[in-house]
């Protein structure tokens, strides 16, 4: 069975990584350390990572400066959180578990906050067991096994030869 990890989220810590049934998951902190503010480009931010069902994001702000409002995407694009809205978020540390495969839309509905570029869109993809790093879609590059068995089978040799020098020259003084 497979060890169950879980990964907390702290000021230091952006992106802590999860493990439920062999699935990894990671926590992200959006903004990372500029948190969820107006400052920060969540475009940048969002494109930086591959997220899965089961990731969970972590918005951190000043509680009545900022919220979080889970929207439809023509809600996002016109910044008009008047209908739209599929989850509100206003304690200053949401968290946000991304249940589904699909496309997520995320706005500020502070006036001004949306269109200032409070807002940015992910693409949840299905998890995988078989994923070994969610950031990266690429295997790692193979090692050429040849140059390193040469060199461990000199090793051996070598090694070999150094116990059976002491025994001979033993038995040769016992002759």
């Amino acid at each position: 069975m497979e060890r169950i990890e879980v990964g907390i989220v702290d000021d230091d810590n952006v992106a802590a990584k999860t493990q439920f049934e062999g699935i990894k998951s990671e926590v992200y902190t959006v903004g990372d350390e500029q948190h969820w503010n107006t400052e920060a480009n969540f475009d940048s931010w969002a494109q930086q990572y591959n997220f899965t069902v089961g990731d969970v994001l972590v918005f951190k702000y000043s509680k009545g400066q900022h919220n979080v409002y889970d929207v439809t995407e023509a809600t996002y694009r016109s910044c008009d959180a008047s209908s739209g809205v599929l989850g509100e978020y206003e304690s200053g540390n949401d968290e946000v578990k991304l249940k589904e495969a699909k496309k997520y839309w995320f706005i500020c509905n502070v006036a001004g906050h949306c269109l200032g570029g409070m807002r940015f869109c992910i693409d949840v993809k299905e998890a995988t067991s078989s994923s070994t790093d969610s950031t990266s879609d690429s295997p790692l590059p193979s090692v050429e096994p040849t140059s390193f068995s040469s060199v461990s089978h000199a090793f051996q040799r070598w090694n070999i030869g150094i116990l059976f020098l002491p025994c001979a020259v033993l038995l040769f003084k016992l002759y």
